[in-house]
């Protein structure tokens, strides 16, 4: 525990925490207010004050937080996965790390213009657009280990919400509706409170009609149009503006306070800053979402345009997924900051991919040194133990300063350069004392850490093993020319003139003969299956999933066997 300005706060390994002092909601003319919580530990930068600010939430060891999902008209591409890769890894950081449950809020945009046009473009409805392109997007998140919010909220399911949340702004004089069948918020009527994000007074409006009042003003409803999907409502046929979808969607999971509230940069404004306004016209408080996390854009190497689908220099996330792994993604966007606008390229996922590798490396030196298999020099136990303290001290703070994966990461891969250090092969044992605890430790934390960030480093060793199968296949080809050498020596018939039988083995070689056959049983667990056909021999490596039954296999295998060692023997099979 530690205090600052009064306030005790909460560190992981401590049971205590004191509400922070603050108002629910800030007072009329401010942009901003502290707001009454719990102190989470975390420092963040907070888009409405354009600096950072420490997390306090409404609800102890709890953060609500919610997220503008996709418009499901088309494939997703590295460009959304970049936003939401980063917001789930500050998620884990927060869960995980600091104790905090995050329940999260998205919404899936399935109405909008861009499916409209899809659908005439496809001959099919807008519902049968949306269904395909939400379902892909979840699969892609699943693909890339992000964790599902706690409820996906469709906007065609919420209409009738929406309409009562456009009724309830009209109610509170902030909104009004034109002859048409449009209803427009009132920009005036909120007067200096609008603006909250950095460009948005004096910025254009968005495109509407000539009976708007002002021409900042933006639809919450917009009259129906021929041949487009459209609801009943007061003010006729018609559907949701953009914005307003959020704000109800938000308030009707989270009510009128709302820790959280993330997206893309470019949805600051006017997106955001219409959810702000329409908001707390609604609920009549003047500060409704008390911390909004921005992330960077995308950018493709070289490119000052963000990744994009109307600039057509995007990469699916499928086809991504063809040549990177999702962790090599993940350690891709640890080396920025999420609120940094971040250039892909091959070469920068190599960078991530040979990280991911050093780790992955020393992660198996370490492992060997443990299990005696690797002779090392002497090691500084004291100093090992040093950096390791050092190393979790530096990460824990670097990840309360607004999430600084860049400063953790560094320190990470710092602890495993010192490890690898310490890890300095001989060729014979030297009579040092070995100091396996130490290693155990450092593994142990660097698979703690990597699981805070959503790696998984025992995953990443077997997909590592598995990478490796084309230099495995030459070993084995190796290694099984090599014994049927040693049994083609072995078998080499002795002259036994006036016998009966056939000339049998030379009794010398026998040995060679049982050990040929001990190799192929011990290799058989390992999925390497040698099987002896007369003279030759031939192999195959067996890849099975986790629990597959392998009884009927290893039956005939044993059989196999069983016939093959009484042939290396120079016995009759059929005897």
């Amino acid at each position: 525990m530690w205090r600052r300005a009064g306030i005790l706060c909460r560190f992981p390994g401590t049971s205590v925490q004191r509400r922070a002092r603050g108002t629910c909601c800030g007072t009329a003319g401010e942009r901003w207010s502290r707001p009454g919580g719990f102190d989470t530990g975390v420092t963040v930068f907070n888009s409405r004050t354009r600096g950072k600010e420490k997390l306090l939430v409404a609800r102890e060891g709890t953060v609500t937080w919610y997220s503008c999902g996709p418009t499901v008209y088309d494939h997703a591409h590295l460009g959304h996965a970049c936003s939401y890769v980063r917001f789930d890894i500050l998620q884990r950081i927060l869960s995980r790390l600091f104790g905090t449950t995050v329940i999260h809020a998205m919404v899936i945009t399935d109405i909008d213009d861009k499916i409209i046009k899809r659908s005439w473009e496809e001959n099919v409805s807008a519902a049968v657009i949306a269904r395909k392109y939400e379902e892909e997007f979840k699969r892609d998140m699943l693909s890339l280990k992000v964790v599902p919010p706690a409820a996906y909220l469709r906007v065609t399911d919420n209409v009738p919400r929406i309409v009562a949340f456009i009724q309830g702004i009209l109610g509170n004089g902030h909104a009004y509706a034109t002859e048409g069948g449009d209803v427009y918020f009132d920009v005036q009527s909120i007067g200096d409170r609008y603006g909250v994000f950095v460009g948005a007074v004096g910025s254009p409006g968005e495109a509407g009609g000539s009976d708007k009042r002002d021409v900042r003003d933006f639809a919450l409803w917009k009259r129906a149009k021929p041949q487009e999907p459209s609801w009943e409502s007061p003010w006729g046929r018609g559907r949701p503006g953009w914005h307003i979808e959020c704000s109800t969607v938000a308030s009707g999971v989270f009510g009128s306070q709302l820790d959280i509230h993330s997206g893309g940069v470019d949805l600051a404004f006017p997106h955001h800053e219409n959810e702000v306004a329409q908001s707390e016209a609604f609920h009549g408080c003047s500060q409704w979402g008390n911390y909004f996390l921005h992330s960077g854009h995308l950018h493709m190497k070289g490119s000052t345009e963000k990744m994009s689908k109307s600039l057509k220099n995007y990469v699916t996330i499928k086809d991504f997924l063809q040549s990177y792994s999702a962790d090599e993604f993940r350690m891709f966007c640890l080396w920025s900051k999420y609120r940094s606008a971040i250039d892909y390229s091959d070469s920068s996922m190599s960078e991530a991919r040979i990280s991911l590798e050093t780790i992955r490396t020393f992660a198996g030196a370490a492992q060997a040194y443990m299990t005696g298999q690797l002779q090392c020099s002497g090691v500084q136990e004291a100093l090992l133990w040093e950096r390791l303290a050092e190393t979790k001290s530096s990460v824990l703070e670097a990840l309360a300063d607004d999430f600084d994966t860049p400063r953790a990461a560094v320190a990470l891969m710092n602890l495993v350069y010192h490890g690898n250090c310490q890890l300095q092969p001989v060729s014979t044992a030297d009579g040092a004392a070995r100091s396996p605890a130490v290693f155990g430790a450092v593994l142990t934390y660097i698979r703690e850490v990597l699981d805070v960030f959503g790696i998984d480093l025992l995953q990443l060793q077997e997909a590592g093993a598995l990478s490796g199968a084309g230099g495995l296949e030459a070993v084995v080809e190796q290694l099984t020319r090599f014994r049927s050498d040693v049994r083609a020596f072995a078998l080499a018939r002795q002259d036994q003139p006036g016998s009966p039988r056939k000339p049998g083995p030379h009794p010398d070689r026998v040995p060679l003969l049982q050990a040929c056959d001990a190799l192929r049983r011990d290799l058989a667990p390992l999925g390497v299956l040698i099987k002896d056909r007369g003279a030759a021999s031939t192999w195959e490596i067996q890849h099975q999933q986790r629990g597959a039954p392998q009884q009927d296999q290893n039956q005939d295998l044993d059989q196999n066997q069983d016939q093959d060692q009484d042939q290396d023997r120079g016995q009759d099979p059929g005897r």
